[in-house]
Parts: structure tokens; sequence; C-alpha cells
């Protein structure tokens, strides 16, 4: 392989083992604030024991999540330093916002959090949580406008010529607000937060398949299945709005989202199928005119199709672009389906007595965690042959310095103390999964420190 496929492999991989950990952060972050909210507001002792379970669970996800983000900071510069040099101005203006007004929100609140019970006032550690939830969001923002600024560039002009040229910002407030962000932001928070809301429904169902902490976990259940239906139903709105976004800014993309070649035709939407890019043909069920209609509301609207572009703009791994689609939103639609199908039961007063769905609920943790990745994958390889969509192509953008054989070994090296970290994670969270919110043998309100 060569350097470029071998870098774009490794940042891939560095990437989405991250991308695990922070949605499950700002997901559970959103449960603690409500479940601490509610026993401030109630005093019921069992919200209580539900915060400090969760805040332990939070904990380990928040430490790996950091570490695990570092690593792909460093790569910028050792993999991509064309591209570091490049879009530097830009990301050190986000970069920089996220450390002051994210993770300086976060370490602040971040203490008292982990450690404030019986140490400050309950008013006080509530807004420490809050602190902590608001922090994990505004990180997302800032990464999130980073990454949409190489989608939809915006709030700037070119310096220098060459492998010397880079992007200076000329208008922060428009690079922020640059046509993607709001909508790839407004998409990500949810994504996250039905991340966390699941785990939640799937830890609390597995509870009550197994006869413990019942109580306590249908309060939890409940809770957790209000944010995910309330959440999942408004990603159909966010995931429209994204995708005529997309239809406007990148119509490359579009097109390779759903397979359309030809020139400004009207566009089927696919439910699912495989493209043959050989004989420009996808193999499947649609709805003919489909996705011409989502985009004009008009079943014969034109849409551009990959033929509208030279080939060396389109990308080249159409297929896998289109079943990473295709996936996100069969899952979308499964977790709506689940979290009404619960809520109708739960209305009926049979939520509970439906031990399958339970059963689902308890490995339904996987689906949010698929989606988003899938989603972030249709996203950046989408994009290509660009890594600053129309002006700075991904074969330009690596460090020429670097030989392949120096990436397979960072690489190799990355996949071990990745697994060794996700073992870890996943040991430390069975065990307090296990253990439970509080000491089976004792009192339920006797909580050991964390």
């Amino acid at each position: 392989m060569d350097v470029e496929i071998l870098a774009r492999i490794q940042f891939a991989f560095t990437i989405a083992f991250h991308y695990i950990y922070p949605p499950l952060s700002i997901g559970i972050g959103l449960i603690l604030v409500i479940l601490e909210g509610l026993y401030l507001k109630t005093g019921n002792k069992d919200y209580e024991i539900l915060t400090r379970f969760w805040i332990k669970i939070f904990a380990v996800t928040f430490g790996i999540g950091v570490a695990t983000g570092i690593i792909m900071e460093f790569e910028f510069g050792t993999n991509w330093a064309v591209y570091s040099r490049y879009v530097g101005d830009i990301f050190g203006s986000a970069l920089a916002a996220e450390g002051l007004f994210a993770f300086g929100l976060e370490s602040t609140f971040l203490g008292i959090l982990l450690f404030g019970w019986n140490r400050v006032k309950p008013w006080a550690h509530f807004v420490s949580t809050l602190g902590v939830f608001l922090g994990s969001m505004f990180s997302a923002v800032w990464i999130v406008v980073a990454n949409s600024w190489q989608q939809t560039p915006a709030g700037y002009h070119i310096v220098g010529e060459g492998l010397h040229a880079r992007a200076e910002v000329t208008d922060f407030w428009a690079m922020v607000f640059n046509p993607s962000s709001v909508d790839r932001i407004i998409h990500t928070w949810q994504g996250a937060i039905l991340a966390g809301a699941f785990l939640v429904l799937s830890v609390h169902a597995y509870y009550i398949r197994k006869g413990r902490f019942i109580e306590i976990s249908k309060k939890a259940f409940k809770i957790a299945l209000v944010v995910a239906t309330l959440v999942s139903l408004m990603q159909l709105v966010s995931g429209h709005s994204s995708a005529d976004g997309v239809a406007v800014n990148q119509p490359a993309k579009l097109a390779t989202m759903e397979g359309h070649f030809e020139k400004d035709k009207p566009a089927d939407l696919y439910l699912f199928g495989w493209v043959d890019k050989e004989k420009q043909k996808v193999t499947g069920i649609g709805i003919p005119g489909g996705l011409s209609f989502l985009v004009h509301q008009d079943f014969n609207a034109p849409i551009k199709g990959l033929n509208n572009f030279p080939v060396e703009d389109r990308p080249s791994q159409i297929n896998a672009v289109f079943q990473f689609y295709h996936i996100m939103i069969a899952i979308g639609l499964t977790l709506i389906l689940i979290s009404l199908y619960a809520s109708f039961l739960w209305w009926r007063g049979k939520l509970f007595e439906t031990k399958w769905l339970m059963w689902v609920f308890s490995f339904s943790v996987i689906l949010p965690q698929i989606a988003n990745q899938v989603g972030w994958f249709t996203a950046e390889m989408g994009r290509q042959p660009w890594v600053v969509y129309g002006h700075l192509r991904t074969s330009e953008a690596f460090s020429q310095e670097v030989s392949a054989n120096q990436i397979v070994f960072s690489l190799i090296m990355f996949t071990v103390v990745y697994s060794l970290l996700l073992v870890l994670f996943l040991y430390a969270v069975d065990k307090k999964i296990k253990h439970g919110p509080y000491d089976e043998s004792t009192n339920p309100i006797t909580f050991k420190s964390f």
C-alpha cells in the first residue's frame, strides 16, 4: 500500500476508536442532568442512587475518550503535514475555542462532579453536573465546526501557492457558521444523546431481565426511553436538513450516497441495494424518483448524478459510501420503531411485562454506536477525493517525508494499545454494571465513595 492509503487507514482507525467514547459522554451527561435534577426536585433517594451509579460509568468513558483523542492531534503533524499547514489557521481557531469554552468548563467542574458528594451543597453539585455536560456539548461543537469547514469552506482566503498555500480566517463567525456546521452539530449531538440513552436502556433492561434492582431500574428506563424516543424522532428532521445541505453544497456526495449516475435526471431513493460502479447501476429496491421528491418535493425533478462530474472529482468507493449511508438510515428507523413501540407499551401498562422487548433493549446499545460510525464514514468517504472540499485533494495533503513502513509500525502499535484500552474499558464498565447501583446486601442508600 502507498503512504496515502496507509495514512488514511491509520487516521480512520484512531478516530473510529475515539468516537466510541465522546458520544457516550454527551449522552450519559444529559441523563445525569435529568436524574440529579429530579433528585433535587423530589428528594427521592432512588434518583440520587442512579446519579451516583452513572457518574462512575461516565468517569471511565470520559477518561478514555480524552486519552484517545490526544493521539489524533499528533497524527495531523506526523502524517498530514501539508494538510496541517493548509488548515492550521482554521483549525487553530476552532481548537483554541474548544480549549477555552469546552475543556475549560469541563475541567472546572469535573472534580466536583466526581468527588463533590457530601463536600458541596446539592445545588452546587448539580451545577457541576450541568457544567460538565455543557462542556462536552461545546467540545463537540468546535470539533464539528472544524470538520464542517473542510466540507463547506467559508470565511477564509488562500495565502501562498503550491505546497505552501494555506487558508487564513477572514471572518471568524462565517467560518463557524459555514453552510453545513449547524445541521451537522445538531445531528451529531442527537447521535451522541442516543448512544448514551441506549446504554442506560440496555443496562437497566438487563437488570429487569435478571430480577435485580427492579424498581430503581424502571425509573431509569422510563427516563432514558423518553429521551430516546424524542431524540430519535428529531433525528429525522436534522437528517433531512443535512441531506438538503449536501444536495446544495456537495452534490457529488449526494449522488454517491444514493448511487445516482445519470446526468440531471430524477433520482431514486433506495431502501437497500448494491452499486456496480463499472456498469453504473444499482441493484436493489427503491422508490422511483424518491430522492428527487425529498430534495425538491417533485418526483420528476432532476438531481445531479456522478456523470455530471469528472471521474477524478468523484468518490472512488461509491458502493461503500452507499452501504454506510443506508446502514445509518436503517438503524435510525429501527431506533424510532423500538422506542415508539416501547412507549406504546408503557402507555398500555405492559412495558416491563414484555420480556422479549427487554431482551432487545439489552443489546440495543450497539445500534447507535454503529450508526454514529457509519455516519462519519459516509461524510468523510463521500467527500473524497477532497480533504478540503474543492480546494485540497487528499492525495496532496499527506506528509511527504513519512514512509509506508513507519505508518505500518505505528498502526500496529496503535492497534495493540487501543485493543488493550477497549478491554480495560469493557472490564471496568462490566464490573460496575455487575455490582449495580448499590450493594444488594446492604441498605440501598449506603454508598461507597467514588
